[in-house]
């Protein structure tokens, strides 16, 4: 059964975003809360941890080194080169290295291509120093046949591979990067290596493609990185991407374990058209600086607002808002994916700085999230973060500036953390994978006729402190809420079919602080809790009007000014008593409450 908010004083209102409270002891709650869950965050990481750097990188994918006393040196001039080696076949402006050896790249191919076709068990290193390579009508660099190639860049060299807009066959593979490899290919070295490739990818590899050092900046039509079996990047690694597709890609069609993305460490800036970084497996971050421009960014997000304030079937996307269905419930062929970072399989972030503004999802998963630490700035055209199944925050800074939902996922695990988040629709959403899942059914069918939602959504919030600003529901569940600690505060509309908390099956509050403020005409609190809730209906209170909670010795137990109007609170904390009466004000009302 929903306990309904209580009368106290009766007047209408719009959103509230709460300034926090001035009350001292909220704030010791706040900090032994953020505490206690910091204490379990290095242990949840290391649960959930899955690769390492050691399973991720050979001992050769870092080495730089070069004897150039034993090196093969290639001369690059204008339509035609020359090499110190038989290994080295020169044909016109056609380069092609057939043994295994080191080989260092000088000089200037002006429309030619260097390739690599050596036998499948050698292992070739190439030193670009000082090397421009282009090609008109194929890649620059085309490495064909080997077991493995590291391509070093000089300390201090500057080096492009450059296509010039087509993409002419020479062979049965079909070749459509500026850097096309068909084997494993390792990226290292101290140098710069610039990649335009205006009619195709910039770097392409059908297999593992690994970048252990380097600075990189690759503009291209397609994807910058493109890869069939996996990307993995490690520190010391400078990547800058203007992709008219996806920054990196990682997919491979015939193995679904197969299309990883692994970051140890690193810069990226990535400008795409599409995703900034596409696993088509999993997707691993273990640190790094990430500034990401997807699609455009957030404002060419689609979404609506809940500013419609109900329209309840007018083809609402969560259970109670007012706005049209997103792209994201269409098929993925329908419309171009314009997400920060996306992840077919599991997505794991440890740590990391994470500047992301998307015209989609910022942070995204088929399946699951962790977030074990790291600091992230979102502005989003659609959600923030969204799961299609299990979410979960154990440590981190999130700053989410702009969402349609702020953190969706069929089950939401908060258990620490740092989130302040705004969202058009609603703060926390727990919902089925697709959007469209919360359709079916009203507040107890209140709306819903004998319609009824699947009801098996969660959000668990143990730890950390969660402020929440939501022009739809602050915190929504198709199924059940369970708090136990953290210091949540949520400021939701003062109008319409939205509540500050909605849930379908239960409400359970054990521990933590929850102060809530929005509208009253449809209004929810806990169903059940293990100590004091306050739940009233204040009437039509304006922006900036003060709100007091005091016990009955009159001290004051809460304290706050809501940045917009509300006409409803509902507050508990370990300081309220159930059973006990308190008095609450809201600018010069004032009314009397007992804590259930």
């Amino acid at each position: 059964m929903k306990r309904l908010l209580s009368a106290v004083c009766g007047t209408a209102f719009l959103l509230a975003a709460l300034s926090g409270c001035t009350q001292p002891q909220d704030a010791a709650v706040s900090s032994a809360e953020a505490s206690e869950a910091s204490e379990n965050t290095s242990s949840a990481a290391n649960a959930a941890s899955s690769q390492t750097d050691a399973e991720m990188f050979t001992d050769r994918d870092y080495e730089t080194d070069y004897d150039e006393a034993g090196s093969v040196f290639i001369q690059l001039d204008g339509d035609s080169a020359s090499a110190s080696s038989d290994s080295v076949q020169i044909s016109g402006s056609t380069v092609t290295i057939t043994e295994e050896a080191t080989y260092i790249l000088s000089g200037t191919l002006e429309d030619g291509m260097v390739i690599v076709d050596a036998p499948d068990t050698a292992k070739i290193q190439l030193v670009l120093d000082g090397a421009s390579i282009h090609s008109e009508t194929s890649a620059a660099l085309y490495i064909l046949e080997a077991d493995k190639v590291f391509l070093t860049l000089a300390d201090g060299s500057e080096n492009t591979l450059s296509n010039g807009g087509t993409f002419t066959a020479i062979d049965e593979n079909t070749i459509d990067g500026a850097l096309f490899s068909k084997q494993d290919l390792t990226l290292n070295g101290t140098g710069a290596l610039t990649v335009t490739s205006p009619a195709g990818h910039g770097i392409v590899c059908k297999d593992d493609l690994v970048m252990t050092g380097g600075t990189y900046t690759i503009t291209s039509a397609s994807h910058g990185l493109d890869a069939n079996d996996s990307i993995r990047i490690a520190g010391g690694t400078s990547l800058t991407i203007d992709a008219g597709k996806d920054g990196l890609h990682a997919e491979n069609s015939d193995d679904a374990s197969l299309g990883f993305v692994y970051i140890a460490d690193g810069v990226m800036m990535i400008e795409s058209e599409g995703d900034g970084i596409s696993a088509g497996s999993f997707m691993q971050i273990e640190n790094g600086i990430f500034q990401i421009l997807a699609g455009g960014g957030s404002e060419n997000g689609s979404n609506d607002s809940s500013d419609s304030w109900g329209g309840f079937m007018g083809g609402a996307r969560g259970q109670h808002g007012g706005a049209s269905l997103p792209a994201e419930s269409e098929t993925e062929e329908s419309s171009t994916s314009m997400k920060g970072l996306k992840a077919a399989g599991e997505l794991l972030i440890s740590e990391g700085s994470f500047s992301i503004d998307s015209a989609d999802d910022g942070i995204h998963s088929n399946t699951s999230i962790t977030v074990n630490g790291g600091t992230f700035e979102i502005a989003s055209g659609d959600d923030a973060f969204h799961a299609d199944e299990a979410l979960t925050v154990v440590a981190g800074l999130l700053s989410i500036t702009e969402s349609y939902e702020g953190l969706e996922a069929l089950q939401i695990d908060i258990q620490g953390g740092e989130i302040t988040l705004t969202a058009t629709d609603d703060g926390l959403n727990a919902a089925g994978g697709t959007d469209s899942s919360g359709m079916t059914g009203g507040r107890d069918g209140r709306f819903g006729g004998g319609m009824s939602s699947s009801a098996n959504g969660s959000i668990v919030i143990s730890g950390g402190t969660l402020s929440i600003s939501a022009s739809g529901d602050g915190i929504d569940a198709n199924g059940s809420v369970e708090i136990s600690g953290g210091y949540i505060t949520v400021a939701g509309p003062a109008q319409g079919d939205t509540a500050i908390l909605d849930y379908d099956t239960s409400a359970v509050i054990t521990g933590g602080t929850f102060i809530g403020t929005g509208a009253s005409a449809m209004a929810q609190t806990f169903s059940s809790s293990e100590q004091g809730v306050i739940a009233v209906s204040t009437g039509s209170q304006a922006a900036g009007t003060a709100v007091a909670i005091s016990d009955a010795d009159g001290n004051t137990v809460l304290s706050y000014v809501p940045e917009l109007s509300f006409s409803a609170v509902i507050f508990s904390s370990p300081y309220v008593i159930t059973g006990e009466t308190y008095t609450i004000t809201a600018g010069t009302a004032s009314g009397e409450s007992e804590a259930k």
